[in-house]
């Protein structure tokens, strides 16, 4: 199970929901009895009950990973919300002069179950949570940069923090100056410099990156920053001088160590879920929408030209990794070899008949429906771009590669905003990154339904497909 504070955190507020409305119900059942005229008042008190007793949870950080690993320190404040919500409810009763019509009984009794069942689920969560880190079931997956005083400080420090917190764990210690560095730190090895880092975070995902150097070695942090920024995992900065470069983020916290983040996860916890159905319920819709579309062009490129029906290319996906895409074959085979992957043009000699039309009305992406089903793709998300594309501007536009901190997709933000097509240019690609950053910080269910409804008006108004 991947360490996920939000799904934690998710599950403890659903429980107090459900906890709150069973005791609610129970209590009048048991005590009140089944009354058909005197139920809706009494569920109303509960839904009342229900969404001030998990706003004022909410809203006095209740809900924050950390302090649900602390039972110690929830037991007065469950308490202190209860009580509140409990003498607005009265209140309420009086003002609106329906105080008689509830059981004083339902009322208190309601009160001290729902505080006393809630704090009980606290100290099972957080057994539950102790059990899934001793099991290897829950882990925190975090990477040190840096082997020197600072990285070796912070190292006994998630050490310590590891006794409390037993889901912490420090995969390892990475640092370029691998010539001033030591063969361990502690208990940990130091497993090399960044490219070492890259690659152990594609076999082994990390969740936190700290980087524990001299903030007063500022072009340093800011280069190794950059390139471990495309990296999908929080990045943190242990506390030093620099901090005023990133005054626009927050400070986070893994067990009493405070960071400041710089990058934070992108589309995860509760977001990634939503995104994954999501993706599974459209793209089964489309794929039974278009199927039998995609019959006729298959037999309309079998008919048009000599060759398979898909085309199959390699790309860079989530994590920059490499992944086969499909697309309906749009170019004639047995072509001479050309060097690169040159870009369509206008009057393309190697595009078929049918494939200039399919290329213009991106039908020849319908393929990319099974990339999603594979779990490759989403339906939303930066275009893939090709392997010799991504070396090239990779090399020339900053921050090309946090495009991959996500999954592609057959659609995004930047192609329904006019950047569909050919990107000829270092300014053209650059334009469509800042939009697929964009997209990335900003992601939302409904932005994700903004890009689709948009997308048949994008592929009629956008005339640079070739």
């Amino acid at each position: 199970m991947a360490f996920s504070p939000s799904v934690v955190s998710g599950l403890v507020a659903i429980t107090d929901a459900v906890i709150v409305i069973t005791v609610g119900m129970a209590v009048y059942m048991a005590y009140v009895g089944w009354n058909p005229a005197s139920l809706p008042i009494y569920v109303v008190a509960t839904s009342f009950n229900l969404v001030l007793t998990i706003g004022g949870f909410y809203f006095t950080g209740l809900y924050g990973f950390e302090t649900i690993t602390a039972p110690h320190r929830q037991a007065h404040k469950i308490l202190y919300i209860c009580t509140i919500v409990f003498m607005l409810l009265v209140l309420v009763g009086f003002a609106l002069k329906i105080s008689a019509e509830f059981s004083r009984v339902w009322s208190f009794a309601s009160f001290i179950l729902e505080a006393l069942l809630i704090f009980a689920a606290r100290l099972y969560f957080h057994r539950l949570i102790v059990q899934w880190a001793h099991s290897g079931r829950l882990i925190r997956r975090i990477a040190i940069v840096g082997a020197g005083d600072q990285g070796a400080r912070l190292a006994r420090e998630l050490e310590r923090e590891k006794e409390k917190n037993p889901w912490l764990s420090v995969t390892g210690i990475y640092d370029d100056r691998k010539e001033r560095s030591p063969a361990t730190i502690g208990a940990y090895p130091v497993r090399g410099g960044l490219e070492d880092l890259i690659e152990d975070s594609r076999e082994a995902r990390i969740d936190d990156i700290i980087v524990a150097l001299p903030w007063s070695a500022e072009d340093r942090l800011l280069a190794i920053l950059r390139t471990i920024g495309v990296l999908p995992a929080q990045i943190l900065l242990s506390p030093d001088l620099i901090g005023h470069r990133f005054l626009h983020r927050g400070y986070n916290r893994i067990g009493d160590v405070s960071y400041l983040s710089v990058y934070d996860k992108p589309i995860s916890d509760w977001s990634y879920l939503v995104k994954e159905i999501e993706d599974e319920i459209l793209t089964s819709v489309g794929l039974v929408l278009f199927l039998p579309l995609m019959a006729v062009i298959a037999v309309a490129i079998k008919l048009d030209s000599r060759g398979p029906v898909l085309f199959r290319q390699k790309r860079y996906g989530f994590n920059n990794e490499l992944f086969e895409v499909y697309k309906f074959r749009t170019m004639y085979t047995g072509r001479p070899p050309e060097k690169g992957v040159p870009q369509a043009k206008r009057d393309d000699s190697r595009v078929t008949r049918i494939g200039g039309f399919l290329r213009r009305t991106s039908l020849d992406e319908l393929p990319q429906l099974f990339n999603v089903l594979q779990r490759t793709m989403s339906l939303v998300g930066p275009r893939p771009h090709a392997v010799e594309h991504n070396e090239l501007y990779s090399a020339l536009i900053t921050g090309y590669f946090s495009r991959h901190r996500v999954k592609p997709g057959i659609t995004g933000w930047a192609q329904v905003n006019g950047l569909r097509g050919e990107t000829d240019t270092p300014d053209k690609m650059a334009a469509r990154v800042k939009y697929d950053v964009h997209y990335i910080e900003h992601w939302s269910l409904l932005l994700d339904l903004k890009i689709l409804a948009m997308t048949p008006y994008a592929l009629i108004a956008n005339k640079n497909v070739y």
